[in-house]
C-alpha cells in the first residue's frame, strides 16, 4: 500500500493548505521520521507567508528539503521533533530533530535526524533552531564575561539570546520590548527589561532583533564608545532607514549582520552545523525555556490557524503537536 504523507504549504499571500501526497520507500541511508511536535518560527515564516521574499535571496531563503520555489506554492519550516520508526535496528524508537518543513511524517539521510539529549523535553526540543540562530548571534556578538548587554526586540530569537548572555559570568542583560507584558518572560530567564524610553545606554554588547526603524535607532542609542551592535534581523523585501548621524561616528560604533545560515569566521575550522545544532539542542536542558512556548495548534488545524498565529505579535514559539 501506498504511504501518504501530509504537509502545509503555501498556495499564496497568507493562503496556507495541508496537502496530502504519497511518500516514496525509504532509501537506503535514510530514516522513516514520525512527527511529534514542530514549531513556528513567526519572523521568518511571516515573511514567507506574505511574499516577502526578495527575488535575490530565493536561494539562499531555501529551507532544508523545503519543495516548491519562492513565492508561492511552498512549503516551508524548519522545526520538527520525532520518533525514527524505520531505518536501522539501532535507531527505531529514537527521538530526533529535524530541519524540515511542517509535515507528519518525512524520510531524511541518516545525518540530517539529530538525537535529542535525554535532558531536553520532546516538547521543548522544537526550539532548536531558533537556539542554534541565538547562539549563532551570541558568537558575532562576542559577549565577555562582565559586559553590559542590551537586546532590543523581545521576540523568540531575542529572548533566546537574552537567556544565553545571562549565563554568562557577571554579564548584565536588559531586554528592550515595547510589550511590557514581556518583563515577565524576561525576568524567568535572569533578565532585566526596559521599555524603549528606558532602555540602558553605555552598553558594551547590542543585539538587535525587533526587525523595525524604530528598534534599530533605540539600538544605536544603547551603544556606548565603540560598542558592537549585531544585527540580527531581517527586513525581507523591505528597505530600512539607519540613524547614522548624530554621534554614530564620534562614538565609533560598530554594526555586524549576524545569519545562522553561515557560521562566524573564527569557527569555521572546527564547527560544522550538525555540531552547532547539536550544541544548541544541548542549551535546551533548562527548563526555564518553557516560558517561551506560547501556544500550540494540533496539525490537523493549522492551516486553518497559520494566518493568525503569523499575525500575533504576542506569538512567541507557537508549538505544533502532530495528530
Amino acid at each position: 500500500m501506498t504511504t501518504l504523507c501530509r504537509a502545509l504549504w503555501l498556495e499564496g499571500e497568507n493562503d496556507a493548505a495541508l496537502r496530502d501526497s504519497p511518500l516514496p520507500a525509504v532509501a537506503d541511508g535514510d530514516l522513516r521520521i514520525e512527527s511529534r511536535f514542530g514549531a513556528i518560527s513567526r519572523g521568518t515564516e511571516a515573511l514567507v507567508a506574505a511574499g516577502r521574499v526578495p527575488e535575490s535571496e530565493y536561494e539562499r531563503m531555501r529551507a532544508p528539503f523545503q519543495e516548491g520555489d519562492f513565492p508561492f506554492p511552498v512549503k516551508y519550516g524548519y522545526a520538527v521533533v520525532g520518533e525514527i520508526v524505520e531505518g536501522p535496528a539501532e535507531r527505531i524508537g529514537e527521538t530526533v530533530f529535524c530541519l524540515y518543513p511542517h509535515q507528519d511524517r518525512f524520510s531524511v539521510p541518516a545525518e540530517a535526524a539529530v538525537p535529542i539529549p535525554a535532558a531536553v523535553p520532546a516538547e521543548r526540543a522544537v526550539l532548536a533552531a531558533n537556539m542554534e540562530t541565538a547562539l549563532n548571534i551570541v558568537w558575532d556578538a562576542k559577549i565577555g564575561p562582565g559586559d553590559r548587554v542590551a537586546v532590543v526586540g523581545g521576540g523568540l530569537v531575542g529572548m533566546l539570546v537574552g537567556s544565553l548572555a545571562a549565563r554568562i559570568p557577571a554579564c548584565g542583560v536588559t531586554i528592550v520590548d515595547r510589550d511590557g507584558g514581556r518583563a515577565e518572560t524576561a525576568a524567568a530567564l535572569s533578565c532585566s527589561f526596559a521599555a524603549p524610553g528606558d532602555a540602558p545606554t553605555e552598553c558594551d554588547v547590542v543585539i538587535h532583533a525587533s526587525a523595525s526603524e524604530a528598534g534599530l535607532a533605540t539600538a544605536l542609542d544603547c551603544a556606548g564608545f565603540e560598542a558592537r551592535l549585531v544585527e540580527a534581523s531581517w527586513y525581507g523585501d523591505r528597505s530600512v532607514a539607519v540613524p547614522l548621524g548624530g554621534a554614530f561616528h564620534s562614538r565609533r560604533l560598530s554594526i555586524v549582520a549576524s545569519q545562522v545560515g553561515q557560521l562566524p569566521p573564527e569557527r569555521r575550522a572546527r564547527w560544522d552545523y550538525r555540531r552547532r545544532l547539536t550544541a544548541a539542542l544541548d542549551l535546551l536542558a533548562d527548563p526555564r525555556l518553557d516560558i517561551l512556548i506560547s501556544g500550540e495548534t494540533r496539525f490537523s488545524h493549522l492551516a486553518a490557524a497559520y494566518a493568525g498565529i503569523l499575525s500575533n505579535p504576542a506569538t512567541l514559539c507557537h508549538r505544533i503537536r502532530y495528530d
